[in-house]
Formats: C-alpha cells, structure tokens, sequence
C-alpha cells in the first residue's frame, strides 16, 4: 500500500514539476534582457524556478526577475547575523540610519535571502536588492542587465513624494508613516499556482484592493475592493488595507487569509477576486485594537498547520490553521451595527480578542520580518534590543525607526 501511495504521490509531484516547468518556459520567452527601472523594492516574492517577484509601490508595477540562482545548498543553512542594517551600510557606504530593510525573502531552492532595501529615508532614497549566502556574505544583486518582465497595477493612489512624514500613526510607540499615499500602492506579496498576490490600496471607492496577476503577465491589472466587518472599530471598511496575508486552502477552497490594522484576521475566497468587483471578506478573528501586523508565514509541524504572525504590540502570534473553517465568521452583533465608514456603530459593535485563539512566542522579541527557511526553520529579523520602533518608510508605508540595530537571525519555527 505504501508504494501505490508513493507512486501516486510521486506521479502528482512530477505532474506539478512538469507544469511548473512549462510555466517557467512560457514566461522565460517573454522576458527580455536589459536594465529593470526599478524605482523601489518594497516588497518581495519568490516564484518558479528562482523568478523573483519585486513589488516596486512608487512605480505600482510587479517586476519577474530570473535570478538565475538555481543551485541548492550543500549543507543544511543556518544564517546569523547582528546589527545586520549596519554591515549593509558599510558596504554601501552610508550611515545605519539611512538603510530601510523593507522585506526579506529566501530563494526556496538555494536558500540565499534576498532583502529589499531603501537607501535613504527621502523621497530621493535608492532601491537596492542584496543577496545574503549562509556564511553571510552580503553582494548587492544589480538590476542593470537582467532577465526580467514586468506589468503594471492600474488605479493607484495619487504620487506626493514629497509630502511629510504623518505623525503618530505607526502603532508602535512614538513615530510616523510615509506621507506620500502611493507607498500604500503594495502592502504586502506572495505568489502561489501561476498568480502573483498584491494588497494595497488604490483611488478606488473600495479603496483596499486585492489583485489576481496571472503569471506570466498579461497586461496591466484591476483589482478587486475589498469590505471587511471590524469589530474592534464597531464598523464595515473599505479603506483599510490588508498588512499582510498568506494564500491557504481553507475547507479545500484556495482562499486568502489576510490580516489588517488592528487586528481582524479575514478570510477572501481567490474565486471572488475578479478585476472591478467588490467582495465581502469573512472576518474570523479580532486579535485587538492599537496593533499593526507586519508578517506572516504558514508552516506544519507534528501534523499541523500553523500561521506564525508579527505583530507590532502583541509580539510574535502561533495560531493552529487546521480547520479555519470551523470558526464562526464574526459579524455585526445587531442591525444597528450595520453601517460604513466613516460612521461608526459605537461601543455596543465593539468585540476584540474573539474568534481563532493564538499563542505568544515569548522568546521572539521585536520582530520586524519573518521569512520561511525551510520546512523546520524560519528566519527572523528583529530589533537587537527587542523593542520594536516604527517610523515613516521610504518605499513603505512605514519601517524600523532611525537608530536602531537589527539581527538577522535563524530559529526553529515553534
């Protein structure tokens, strides 16, 4: 029985391999090899066959990079790494203080990372992606003549590069967030079965957008609005963008589980995603007011699924995410409720703390990233001190505040 399984499941694998293969080929004959403008790297993704997805939010494209980095390590991967934003500086020739680690990615064939950075707080900061191997050595990936494609994200927020920094906004103690709306352009990434997955915002009347891109790219792309029930606010919204968020199959339907501001945690079936339509999140947990999330990753460990999150008040969140779809989706507690914003429903729409339990991590502290290394590792990048700081990004929204040290370093995920 053990083989007829295992031929079953190696005949599935190689079926996956050969699609993925042909995916990878078709997209290959559209990429041409030149300078990739890339204006920002704000946030990252890894697709087949080494193809990195940059999300650049002052542009609102998606680039397809072919890294070609393809070959798999030797040996088991293990990265650490302190004060890590400070040896980058020293080899770009700046100061600490001017470089924003905007995301970090791990090649998951040959377990590099890849880090998206700003270099430079202002609007005339420059994008730069490094690659880090296991021994740590840090080289800067040039985007002046790579393989790549590259498509475009309609209906975006109004560009104001200029604009100051908006004060006290960040969730995270004292701070700010960019003042200039298209950093909320691309929110957070991730790719999965032939589409690249982009929240953010747009100009839109359901202003917080989730977009569909086929892979290989087609053309420019419509997102869909999204509306989601927040009870910690005691309201609909439709302004408010999703943080971060993971694509998982909940009850065997491919959805988005996505996390916002404050914190509901919201289930989006992809089916519903069509280009200009308007879609009804279930909200299926409310993790508490006054927190941001800032990443996700989904692992399984001793014959369960689980969700580790970041959080900026709340630390580093364990959720079990084997029958998500057993929780009751929360919802307005009565017709008086039933309003949008910017009204909102008053203290008797109020819940928090309802919905899918979590555990803290209390050993992670300060954590701004969180990457997948492999199947038993995660990596961390975190505040040296364990404090956690927001201020205003650069290619971002917001990022790590000025004067602070950050270690990259690798954990057994929990």
């Amino acid at each position: 029985m053990k083989n007829k399984i295992f031929a079953r499941s190696f005949a599935f694998v190689t079926v996956l391999g050969l699609v993925a293969a042909s995916a990878f080929a078709q997209s290959a004959a559209n990429f041409k090899s030149a300078k990739a403008d890339v204006h920002a790297v704000s946030r990252l993704a890894f697709g087949p066959d080494g193809v990195l997805f940059v999300g650049d939010s002052l542009q609102g494209m998606i680039f397809a990079i072919d890294t070609q980095d393809k070959q798999a390590p030797l040996a088991e991967v293990k990265i650490d790494v302190k004060g890590i934003n400070g040896k980058i500086a020293a080899m770009l020739g700046t100061e600490a203080d001017q470089i924003l680690i905007n995301d970090l990615k791990v090649n998951p064939i040959s377990k590099k990372v890849y880090m998206a950075l700003s270099r430079g707080r202002g609007p005339d900061g420059v994008p730069v992606l490094l690659r880090l191997d296991s021994s740590g050595k840090i080289e800067q990936f040039s985007f002046d003549n790579v393989r790549f494609d590259a498509v475009s994200l309609t209906d975006l927020p109004e560009s104001k590069p200029n604009a100051a920094p908006v004060a006290g906004r960040t969730a995270a103690g004292s701070g700010a967030t960019s003042g200039n709306p298209r950093t909320q352009a691309i929110s957070d990434l991730a790719y999965a079965d032939g589409k690249v997955f982009v929240s953010g915002l747009t100009n839109e009347e359901f202003s917080s957008d989730l977009r569909v891109v086929p892979y290989p790219f087609e053309g420019p792309v419509k997102g869909a609005g999204i509306k989601i029930w927040h009870s910690a606010h005691g309201r609909y919204e439709t302004a408010s963008p999703i943080q971060a968020f993971v694509p998982y199959t909940i009850d065997k339907q491919p959805q988005i589980l996505a996390s916002y501001f404050c914190t509901p945690l919201v289930k989006i079936p992809i089916k519903d995603l069509k280009p200009g339509s308007k879609v009804m999140g279930t909200t299926i947990a409310e993790m508490g007011s006054g927190s941001r999330p800032l990443d996700m990753v989904a692992y399984r460990k001793d014959g369960h699924e689980y969700i580790l999150m970041s959080n900026t008040t709340r630390g580093v969140m364990k959720f079990q995410a084997d029958n998500l779809d057993m929780f009751k989706p929360i919802t307005p507690p009565s017709a008086a409720c039933e309003v949008t914003e910017p009204a909102r429903g008053g203290n008797s729409c109020q819940e928090e703390m309802i919905g899918v339990p979590y555990q803290k991590i209390e050993n992670l502290k300060g954590v701004w990233q969180l990457a997948k290394l492999d199947d038993t590792h995660a990596l961390v990048l975190a505040d040296s001190e364990g404090t956690l700081k927001l201020g205003a990004g650069q290619a971002t929204w917001f990022n790590v505040q000025e004067g602070r040290s950050l270690d990259l370093t690798t954990v057994i995920l929990p």
